[in-house]
């Protein structure tokens, strides 16, 4: 899927995709629900204990 194609699967313009890709911006939870509908997974936050974590 190109920047093009999922900026309008995401109801965005390509240049936010293209910052957003390029690290230039720090996405909100609404962004980033957006990019998954497009994207087709779902989105899930959650916490997990540090003694655990990676």
């Amino acid at each position: 899927m190109t920047q093009a194609q999922l900026a309008q699967a995401a109801g965005l313009r390509q240049p936010a995709v293209a910052r957003f890709e390029a690290g230039g911006t720090m996405p909100t939870l609404p962004l980033l629900e957006r990019l998954a509908e497009a994207l087709g997974p779902r989105l899930q936050v959650g916490f997990e204990p540090l003694d655990r974590a990676g």
